[in-house]
């Protein structure tokens, strides 16, 4: 054992988890142990996929109208791209380009820093801006003592958890707006409204920074409807290439 700890192991994992099910196969290779306990369990079990919350527009319209004008835009944009709370906490004006409609992901938030994202990591990522994203954005009081679009009320990183307590919540109570609704439910607000609107999965995937894996998980359920909008979409395609056959023939 000891000579198996100093030794460096390829992919070695960090998790604890990882490090005791490697340490007990190394005792099965040595001959310590007939079998390892940690292959006999089996693979850990996923945890059942959290339920979906989707906001109305009611709801993020009744929810701007108890923030204060610094907060006030941020549910409807933030339901506009899908953006992870520590994402929208990082983003500066620099990240929008308004002439492309594209917002890029380059910056999150780690242990209340704000730190750079790899240009090889899947959450590094440009973000399409609709129309009522850019509204969210006009609406922004402006400042020019913080890069910050989301900022604190002195100009800093965005505390989420003394933000979510102390405005969140009583916003979401005075709104009238049912519970649970977490301000992580603006991500899946995005998700559902763009499934409706007939985006593909790996289209989503790519715009959330996320895996296909993961979005069949948890948006599986809004999947399961999307046949006919498929069926719809191929039928027009091919409505218009027996459109354009028919007319190239007309032209012969």
């Amino acid at each position: 054992m000891v000579r198996w700890a100093a030794r460096p192991a390829r992919r070695c994992p960090t998790d604890g988890a990882g490090l005791q099910s490697h340490t007990l196969a190394a005792g099965v290779r040595w001959g310590y142990m007939a079998r390892n306990p940690a292959t006999l369990a089996g693979r850990n079990r996923q945890p059942s996929p959290r339920t979906v919350r989707a906001f109305t527009r009611a709801e993020l319209d009744a929810l701007a109208l108890e923030l204060s004008p610094m907060y006030a835009p941020l549910p409807a944009f933030a339901a506009a791209t899908g953006l992870r709370p520590e994402e929208w906490q990082a983003l500066e004006r620099r990240d929008v380009d308004r002439r492309s409609a594209i917002l890029t992901v380059r910056q999150t938030i780690s242990s209340g820093a704000v730190i750079e994202l790899g240009k090889t990591e899947r959450s590094r990522r440009q973000v399409p801006l609709s129309r009522r994203a850019v509204a969210a954005l006009d609406a922004l009081p402006p400042r020019l003592d913080t890069p910050l679009l989301f900022p604190a009320p002195g100009g800093g990183v965005l505390n989420l958890d003394n933000w979510r307590r102390r405005v969140w919540a009583p916003a979401i109570e005075a709104a009238g707006i049912p519970t649970p609704a977490r301000i992580y439910d603006l991500r899946s607000t995005f998700a559902s409204n763009a499934l409706a609107a007939g985006v593909s999965v790996f289209e989503l995937a790519r715009i959330m920074g996320t895996s296909i894996a993961m979005v069949e998980r948890h948006y599986g359920t809004m999947l399961d409807g999307a046949g006919a909008s498929i069926a719809g979409r191929l039928d027009a395609l091919d409505a218009e290439h027996d459109q354009a056959t028919d007319e190239a023939t007309e032209d012969v």
